[in-house]
């Protein structure tokens, strides 16, 4: 079920590509791995902050999320799932919860997140018995580059915005990128496919040397680690079932079956090779693990574009880096320790990978638009995208009642009904 045939190393040099049913030795693979747990992290645990989880177990159930998804998909799509933003605005709507500490309302949130989860997988089921013909006639390359490439755009205020307290700060986000960009151009073989952890290694070591050794700003506090425990449970809560809090946060399951959808779309763009039949055990894999999150206090998942974005700057497709990494999950979910390790990496320097990885999202985005042949010659294309890109990324927010709809969530539904009306009044 999961044999994948053995490249050597040498397979990476002048640009090789290591497709989903092939890997790399286990020591390289674990590695990559590696790369990949760091990449999903920064909004693994911020999703979960925001919404007051705790982003242990956000870790934890990430981990355990993807290999059910691994499984349920036979090992044969290349996905990491991760904290969904897309619950954000939702829960924080059903629960009033305003930052800060855990959420008293938890409850109620992980109730509609788990409803949210059923109804992704009878999507899947759907899907199964029927094709996917009616989902990609809502979700044609336009809607799904699209609908990816704001997926990387919305999350851009994040770094730009919230991860430089100041002048310093932004510099070494500056810095940080940087030193990706040239680990991504001047390095070869393994070195330049590890680019996000070797820049954010090198980026840390600079940061360390400008601040705790020369004076310069925000010293890195080493505390933290020294007093966490090695091992340790997460703190879980019970789901709250209240008919309000389901109908504001089950819709999200439309946002999570785009996000899936595009997230295949690029991966068989990326690689060459079509996993669309794969698409309704996607659905359903992504359903379950959003279930069973939501039973212990965690958030809702989704494919991630961060590992999109990792996947594309390394070419390496292979899901056995995706078991490895939800394996390495798993056991940090469980360690305090390598809680405080991440934590203690410098907000700046997170936030100048954050950049690059959020920049690969959408850049993947119109790579399907590219690999697509997407038409814009024709109004209905052009307006589409264009509106898609701009509610996205400037946030755009509807109300309904207490209902709020924003930025990835009004640019889904606003791609899919706007190409429908204009596709009808061709």
């Amino acid at each position: 079920m999961f044999n994948w045939t053995e490249k050597s190393p040498q397979a990476l040099d002048g640009g090789g590509v290591i497709a989903p049913d092939e890997r790399l030795p286990w020591p390289q693979t674990g590695i990559i791995g590696v790369q990949h747990v760091i990449a999903m992290f920064g909004s693994t645990i911020l999703a979960p902050i925001l919404m007051g989880f705790d982003p242990n177990v956000a870790v934890l159930m990430s981990g355990i999320g993807t290999l059910i998804f691994f499984f349920i998909t036979g090992g044969k799509v290349p996905s990491y799932l991760g904290s969904s933003f897309a619950f954000i605005a939702v829960v924080l709507a059903v629960t009033g919860h305003a930052g800060g500490g855990v959420n008293p309302n938890i409850g109620l949130a992980l109730g509609g997140i788990i409803v949210c989860g059923v109804i992704y997988m009878l999507i899947g089921l759907l899907v199964q018995a029927i094709g996917t013909g009616w989902i990609e006639r809502l979700m044609p390359p336009v809607v799904t580059g699209g609908i990816v490439a704001v997926i990387g755009l919305n999350l851009a205020a994040i770094p730009v915005k919230n991860m430089a307290a100041n002048n310093f700060e932004s510099w070494m986000q500056v810095v940080t990128f940087v030193c990706v960009a040239l680990v991504a151009v001047f390095t070869r073989g393994m070195l330049q496919r590890l680019l996000i952890l070797v820049g954010l290694i090198v980026a840390s070591v600079l940061y360390f040397l400008a601040t705790n050794v020369m004076g310069w700003g925000k010293p890195v506090d080493f505390g933290g680690i020294a007093s966490a425990a090695w091992l340790g449970l997460p703190q879980f809560h019970a789901p709250v079932f209240e008919s309000r809090a389901i109908l504001l946060i089950a819709p999200v399951a439309i946002i999570l079956v785009a996000e899936n959808l595009g997230h295949i779309k690029a991966v068989t763009a990326m690689t060459g090779r079509n996993i669309d039949q794969y698409m309704g055990r996607a659905f359903i894999g992504d359903g379950v693990a959003t279930v069973v999150s939501g039973s212990v206090g965690g958030t809702g998942v989704t494919t991630y574009a961060e590992n999109i974005g990792v996947m594309a700057a390394t070419r390496i497709y292979s899901t056995a880096i995706f078991l490895v990494a939800a394996v390495l999950a798993v056991l940090l979910g469980f360690s305090p320790k390598f809680g405080a390790v991440i934590q203690a990496i410098p907000l700046p320097v997170m936030g100048g990978v954050s950049i690059v990885v959020f920049g690969l999202i959408a850049v993947a985005g119109a790579k399907i638009w590219v690999d697509n042949r997407v038409d814009f010659s024709q109004s209905k294309n052009l307006i589409v995208a264009a509106i898609t890109l701009i509610l996205g990324t400037g946030d755009f927010t509807l109300h309904f009642g207490g209902f709020a709809m924003a930025g990835i969530g009004t640019a889904t539904f606003g791609a899919i009904l706007l190409y429908l009306l204009l596709d009808r009044a061709r």
